[in-house]
């Protein structure tokens, strides 16, 4: 099992790095409620991002993080855009430990879990939205993994209801006379809408993978939802259940052009949770965790070279600004070992395939 030294609940936390040269940051957020570290761990004790994921992705030698934040009920139902300042901290949090070591425009990889998926593409679209440092995080994001993830729903007034069967499904003993709580969940409705639909326009341009629960989540809070609308009453008549589908496969994995869909035997707690190689879900997630870090950092090399490329950062006749080591600042922290393999099975493109041969004489 993982080293047992402590994992941040707030902030990020460096959990593997190996001892090559990393090609890929991979960075876990957790969803309402939950925990950088036991949001990932089994009921064996097993932190699958330490215990296993190294092992699996040891050819492309990753840098594991994982983020944690204050999800507890105070906190959420204290702050007026809890989605908004969680996202901001996230990116700004990212951008501070990758520019402190000098890996700004290394590929990212998100793997997120329920409300965290929504942070993640918060953070995404408030990085594309800068010009400044920030803006880092937008350019170097390659893929994003939503372990039951809310994407859409059938109206607006459903988002509070939905939500508030994910915060009773992870804290099943809650009372419900945290009304601070649901009515802010409710108010964050229109606001989780907005991200969603914000989203649809920069998602073509990430490597998506959808995971739906297909067990039922046992609730053993199960007393009525007073302020649940009336189609959500309607969809769910036998209110209170003992058990339920909490983030349907309609609303965590909607069909879009180019996204990967995957159904995982769990329920919303521990879809995220594996306890070994051969949990259910395990090798389809790393082998597609695996393949994302292969093709990520020419991918992401040829988006650092068009944004650098936008800044004017090539002038003169002199050529590229260098770095102190000598090599084009816009590549200082990129290693590319699979540059031939890439080439032939992906397909890159003329203008891709040009920058990628650049990176490999360097």
């Amino acid at each position: 099992m993982s080293d047992p030294r402590p994992v941040k609940t707030v902030g990020l936390t460096q959990i593997y790095s190996p001892r090559a040269n990393p090609t890929v940051d991979i960075v876990f957020v957790h969803g309402l409620s939950g925990h950088p570290r036991n949001s990932w761990t089994s009921q064996t004790g097993c932190f699958w991002p330490a215990d296993l994921l190294p092992q699996a992705l040891a050819s492309v030698h990753p840098r594991v993080l994982t983020y944690g934040y204050n999800a507890t009920v105070p906190s959420v139902a204290a702050a007026r855009h809890p989605l908004l300042i969680q996202a901001e901290t996230l990116l700004s949090d990212l951008v501070a430990d990758r520019k402190f070591r000098n890996c700004s425009e290394r590929p990212i990889i998100f793997v997120s879990h329920s409300l965290g998926g929504l942070i993640v593409k918060y953070a995404l679209i408030s990085s594309d939205e800068k010009t400044n440092h920030l803006r880092s995080v937008y350019i170097s994001t390659f893929g994003i993994l939503f372990f039951g993830t809310p994407h859409n729903g059938p109206d607006i007034a459903d988002w509070g209801s939905l939500l508030q069967g994910i915060y009773y499904a992870i804290n099943p003993t809650e009372s419900r006379e945290n009304s601070s709580l649901l009515m802010k969940l409710r108010y964050e409705s229109t606001n989780l809408e907005s991200i969603n639909t914000r989203f649809l326009d920069i998602i073509s341009r990430f490597r998506i993978y959808f995971l739906y629960e297909l067990r039922p989540t046992e609730l053993k809070h199960a007393t009525p939802l007073e302020t649940a609308s009336e189609s959500w009453l309607a969809q769910y008549p036998a209110w209170p259940a003992t058990e339920m589908i909490i983030v349907d496969e309609a609303s965590a994995a909607p069909p879009i052009l180019g996204v990967d869909r995957m159904g995982i035997e769990a329920d919303h707690v521990h879809i995220c949770k594996f306890s070994d190689q051969n949990a259910p879900g395990f090798e389809t997630i790393a082998k597609s965790l695996l393949k994302y870090s292969r093709e990520a950092p020419f991918i992401i090399a040829d988006r650092w070279w068009n944004e650098e490329g936008k800044k004017n950062a090539y002038e003169g006749p002199g050529g590229p600004r260098e770095d102190d080591a000598g090599k084009p600042a816009l590549y200082r922290s990129i290693h590319c070992p699979h540059t031939t393999h890439l080439v032939l099975e992906y397909g890159i493109s003329t203008v891709e395939q040009s920058n990628i041969e650049l990176v490999a004489r360097i």
